[in-house]
């Protein structure tokens, strides 16, 4: 790759990553446009980056990502739940990776043989939007005072696992998760970046494994250049897009965004079928 081809790859990284409108299916339009060959190293490319696309919602979050429970308990209590309570945030979101991390590795075949069919992605994305045009009637009961209990974290993980169907998106199935179990949008929205850190950090470090292991080694340290001009890029537009989206939702709700992955995946289906060469980075 360029690094015309990088800059734009990693913005399109950043601005979808955290966006319920499905990074694959972004990055298959991208690819095509650019005429970006599949090679190995795009690959490992595309998943290296969301270390910078991470670190945005740390530098957005400092204090609230590394913050620690010091309200008071009773006396007598447990060592156990004396530290649980005080990594209360933590454990949280433990309970809700722990989904993903279990399916992801039960199921990692049966994913990557989901990820070579476009035209999955292409039918999830639409559906998917029709889903999101209604999504704010049918989920309309967030509150306020709505307090993410273990049970409600470990139910927004269940949702998340939906997002191994390329085309859905990790962050539309953890919104709704989150929605459905009562949260505001805004709290949703901003629960669904915080998962995202473990969650991403998690496949990306495994896939970095598997390529280093199949003796992929050079492949990243020949490219360090563009790994970093990536990873830049990637991390700034992630910090906008988090941005301008908690904004948004917060006023508007996601039936723009429902009207724009129809436009998407029936987009991506028109290319298919005029006889475009689409393959998944």
């Amino acid at each position: 790759m360029n690094v015309f081809e990088t800059i734009i790859i990693a913005i399109v990284e950043g601005l979808t990553e955290f966006l319920p409108v499905s990074s694959t299916g972004h990055m298959i339009i991208a690819q095509n446009l650019l005429g970006v060959e599949s090679t190995d190293f795009v690959k490992a490319f595309t998943f290296i980056i969301q270390f910078g696309a991470i670190l945005s919602v740390l530098v957005l979050y400092w204090k609230r990502f590394f913050q620690l429970n010091r309200t008071p308990l009773p006396e007598g209590m447990p060592m156990v739940k004396r530290l649980l309570h005080k990594y209360d945030f933590y454990w949280k979101l433990f309970i809700a990776f722990i989904p993903a991390a279990v399916f992801g590795l039960l199921f990692s075949d049966a994913i990557d043989a989901m990820l070579e069919r476009v035209e999955v992605v292409a039918v999830t994305l639409i559906l998917g939007g029709i889903f999101m045009l209604f999504c704010d009637r049918i989920f309309n009961k967030g509150s306020e005072k709505t307090v993410l209990t273990e049970k409600r974290a470990f139910m927004v993980g269940l949702f998340q696992c939906i997002s191994m169907i390329p085309g859905v998106s990790r962050s539309m199935a953890t919104i709704v998760g989150g929605m459905a179990q009562r949260l505001t949008r805004k709290a949703a929205a901003e629960f669904s970046f915080f998962l995202a850190v473990p969650t991403m950090l998690g496949a990306t470090v495994y896939k970095v494994y598997d390529l280093i292991k199949e003796g992929g080694t050079e492949i990243i340290t020949d490219n360090i250049s563009t790994l970093l001009v990536g990873n830049v890029v990637a991390f700034i537009v992630a910090l906008l897009a988090i941005k301008f989206f908690i904004n948004f939702v917060t006023k508007y709700g996601f039936k723009a965004f429902g009207w724009y992955r129809i436009v998407v995946g029936a987009l991506i289906l028109i290319l298919l079928f005029t006889g475009h060469n689409l393959t998944i980075v």
